[in-house]
């Protein structure tokens, strides 16, 4: 078996990981459940940028409706960037995993194969692991066939018209009250309210992802998302 740096697994339990990924629903292959938090909050803190910089006092319906269309627009083209480097990121892990493979196979220096393997474990395996698991691993990365040069995949166009979407549609809940709630500075206290929760259900949720406490993890998400997007407003964002 081997780890790759994503914690992925290869080899033995390559059946394994295929039935897992048979039995996944759709937005689980599409999109993991950190990558749909991290991207709402991206989400949240670009569209926060544009209604923390809205003056009740001063501001009208037309400044509120570009304020809307400023905060769509930047969301759908940071949907889009991301988009992109979503699939940068997806073509240099299997870039690593090919060279992996690659020197597995036709490397005659067997302990060079085998650091090239180690390079790709996870820093908290390269410590523990022996030289004869390594060996046990590139023979069995020896035996498989002959990997195919990096690339992209329709499920990797479809993980990124998601990210695009997601984003997107993250920017909603929060401009949803300058629709319908005329008065402005009602608006705005509604927009935060959804804001906050918003930032807070990410930290509880990114909690429950990675073992930490979730109430914790989330009133630090509200404060971190706040001062980013304070931050973001400062120098102009």
């Amino acid at each position: 078996m081997v780890i790759t740096n994503d914690g992925r697994k290869m080899g033995g339990s390559l059946h394994a990981d295929e039935r897992r990924h048979q039995t996944m629903s759709p937005s689980n292959r599409l999109l993991d459940p950190v990558d749909r938090i991290s991207e709402v909050l991206f989400g949240l803190i670009m569209v926060l940028t544009s209604t923390g910089t809205l003056s009740v006092l001063t501001a009208g319906r037309a400044d509120v409706k570009t304020m809307i269309f400023a905060a769509l627009g930047c969301n759908l083209a940071w949907g889009i960037i991301d988009a992109g480097i979503h699939l940068m990121g997806v073509i240099d892990e299997r870039g690593r995993n090919f060279l992996m493979v690659r020197a597995a196979r036709r490397e005659t220096d067997a302990n060079y194969a085998r650091s090239v393997i180690k390079k790709a474990l996870p820093e908290s395996l390269t410590a523990v692991v022996a030289d004869t698991e390594l060996e046990a691993m590139r023979q069995r990365l020896s035996r498989l066939p002959e990997p195919a040069p990096a690339g992209l995949t329709m499920n990797d166009a479809l993980s990124a018209v998601a990210i695009s979407l997601w984003v997107f549609f993250s920017t909603f809940p929060v401009v949803i009250p300058f629709l319908f709630i005329n008065d402005l500075h009602l608006a705005l206290r509604v927009s935060n309210a959804v804001a906050i929760t918003m930032l807070f259900l990410c930290g509880y949720a990114f909690a429950k992802c990675i073992g930490r406490r979730p109430w914790t993890t989330g009133l630090l998400m509200v404060g971190v998302g706040c001062a980013l997007v304070a931050i973001a407003i400062a120098l102009g964002g």
